[in-house]
């Protein structure tokens, strides 16, 4: 995909949350985390990579003590839509008797997100719960509910602040929606 089609496409979407307001967000998530967290030591599981971006802006916001690592499976490998799982990696840091705190970037279907959560009671956890940053509205998700969840967002194609156009916008500072998707 070329530049200048993708500045097009970032220019002609339409801004629904932006820097002042994902901050607002992130501290709001990271105060029930702390109240939650603030004694059990937890791992935190970055799924890569749309998690990279919220995972950083939050776990800055903790303060308390924890472990950091990252886990990756995904069912879009840059396309618009999702498809069977790929695992990519699993977390370095054993996951026996921690409690877990899984961070993505968008609860869409939540397939991804259910058996991240799947795969951790399988190898031992204490606890896990989930965060993500947005949760987009619809009817298509899988029987799972993340624990903490920063915006609901309509049922459209997003950008930003982790999530991807085709690999692309990731690191735009706001969250975005294509115009027409």
């Amino acid at each position: 995909m070329d530049i200048k089609t993708i500045k097009q496409v970032e220019k002609e979407s339409d801004c629904l949350a932006d820097a002042a307001k994902l901050n607002d967000v992130l501290d709001k998530l990271a105060k029930n985390i702390t109240a939650d967290f603030k004694d059990k030591n937890p791992l935190v599981l970055c799924v890569m990579t749309g998690g990279i971006i919220p995972t950083g802006h939050l776990v800055t916001r903790l303060t308390f003590p924890l472990q950091l690592d990252y886990i990756h499976a995904t069912r879009y490998r840059g396309e618009t839509s999702g498809g069977e799982l790929h695992w990519i990696q699993e977390p370095s840091i054993s996951l026996k008797n921690r409690n877990i705190i899984i961070i993505d970037d968008i609860f869409d279907e939540g397939i991804t997100l259910l058996e991240i959560a799947k795969y951790c009671e399988t190898k031992g956890a204490s606890s896990v719960k989930s965060v993500v940053l947005v949760n987009k509205l619809h009817d298509r998700k899988a029987d799972y509910q993340p624990d903490y969840v920063g915006l609901d967002i309509e049922d459209r194609y997003l950008f930003g602040f982790g999530m991807d156009y085709k690999n692309y916008l990731r690191n735009i500072n706001a969250i975005y929606a294509v115009k027409g998707m």
